[in-house]
């Protein structure tokens, strides 16, 4: 039996790019496919900052009334935009080898702000939060819209520079050469990684999607997603978390960080457990956290996103 595996995406670039990059996988192994691309709420929706919309997984909720309602197979996603919690009856299918994991500030030609006053532009809390921290007398402008919009925006506007995940203009060959690696700057959990999801009964879809799955990029994003999830914060919260598996070793390093909206407060933990304790590292680095000073900022946070 060869039914056409239809593949569900965003209309960005990016998302194209992705689910192309997933396609041609999957005719790789034999399969036939179909990508069917929709408008997300997300990219619609261009006036208000992602946390003021109330409602985690803002992207990723088109695509999932369609794969319910059998217009789509499989989606395909940055797994950074994808809430912790499925909805009933999806479930993830495969992790792809991650690329890239980190943030890049994309600048005009000079970094002389950086030891003075500056505007950088990010419609992220993670990174605005974390850039605060370090730069404390910079401002930071909301940015949103897909990579391209985002570009474009940075280039109309008289801000220092704008912070893009170094993964999406590699993907789609709009790194620009003014740019700096913010290898300081902890990712969102999951970053540099795509995911995709499938319904739970598609035996079928499963079996073929399964072949692609990623398994030390799937042991990673587990744990970074494990953290954020502990921490309980959606895609809101400033939450930072990177796992690496150290193959000389054998041990899994784990970094991970909460903040508070104006960077002033930083909580951070670091870890290195041996690889066969990696399932619960997520889980105990949220928890040192939470006991260290996290559950009340956590507790304050959900005040201030919620007004």
């Amino acid at each position: 039996m060869s039914k056409i595996i239809k593949i569900g995406t965003r209309d960005s670039e990016l998302a194209l790019w992705q689910a192309n990059t997933v396609s041609k996988k999957l005719n790789d192994l034999g399969y036939k496919t179909e990508i069917i691309a929709v408008k997300a709420d997300g990219d619609i929706i261009l006036d208000k900052p992602l946390y003021e919309l109330g409602i985690t997984g803002i992207f990723t909720k088109t695509l999932d009334v369609a794969m319910i309602s059998g217009k789509v197979d499989i989606a395909v996603h940055s797994m950074k935009d994808v809430p912790t919690a499925l909805p009933q009856g999806i479930v993830q299918a495969a992790v792809l080898k991650r690329a890239n994991v980190l943030d890049i500030l994309v600048h005009k030609g000079s970094l002389d702000f950086l030891n003075e006053n500056g505007t950088i532009a990010t419609g992220s809390l993670r990174r605005k939060a974390q850039w605060i921290n370090k730069y404390p007398t910079h401002k930071t402008e909301d940015l949103r819209g897909n990579v391209n919009t985002r570009m474009q925006k940075l280039k109309d506007n008289l801000w220092n520079g704008a912070i893009f995940a170094a993964a999406g203009l590699e993907r789609i060959n709009l790194k620009p050469s003014e740019f700096i690696n913010l290898d300081w700057m902890i990712p969102a959990p999951a970053q540099g990684a795509m995911l995709v999801v499938a319904m739970e009964n598609d035996d079928f879809v499963l079996d073929a999607i399964a072949q692609l799955n990623d398994i030390e990029t799937e042991i990673a994003t587990h744990i970074e997603r494990q953290f954020l999830r502990t921490l309980e914060g959606g895609c809101t919260a400033p939450i930072g978390a990177i796992a690496k598996y150290n193959e000389h070793d054998d041990t899994m390093h784990f970094k991970g960080a909460l903040l508070s909206l104006d960077g002033k407060q930083k909580f951070e933990v670091e870890k290195v457990v041996p690889i066969n304790e990696w399932k619960k590292l997520g889980f105990y680095a949220a928890q040192e956290i939470l006991a260290n000073g996290g559950a009340v900022l956590m507790k304050e946070l959900r005040e201030q996103l919620k007004k």
